[in-house]
């Protein structure tokens, strides 16, 4: 799946906890129901032209975070941080 990349992962953590229902809706959609991931890849990158039922306001911010425009490295996907929690 999408969230298989450093790119989406990292969307994922930095964004997903700040959208609202119509928002994980759209990203939902977005990284299910395209069959092939690469697609979403090169959308992201503006590297091919995004079809107009994902062009909407979440495709917009992963195309902003994949500016990277803070420079920062993105070599690797983030920590699964639950592992790393004390038990209850």
């Amino acid at each position: 799946t999408l969230l298989l990349s450093p790119l989406s992962s990292l969307f994922a953590k930095e964004n997903l906890s700040r959208m609202n229902e119509q928002q994980l809706n759209l990203y939902d959609r977005l990284i299910n129901e395209p069959s092939n991931d690469w697609d979403i890849y090169y959308w992201a990158t503006e590297a091919k032209a995004t079809p107009a039922e994902f062009e909407h306001e979440v495709m917009a911010m992963l195309r902003d975070f994949a500016k990277n425009k803070k420079k920062e490295q993105r070599l690797r996907q983030p920590d699964l941080e639950y592992l790393f929690e004390p038990p209850p």
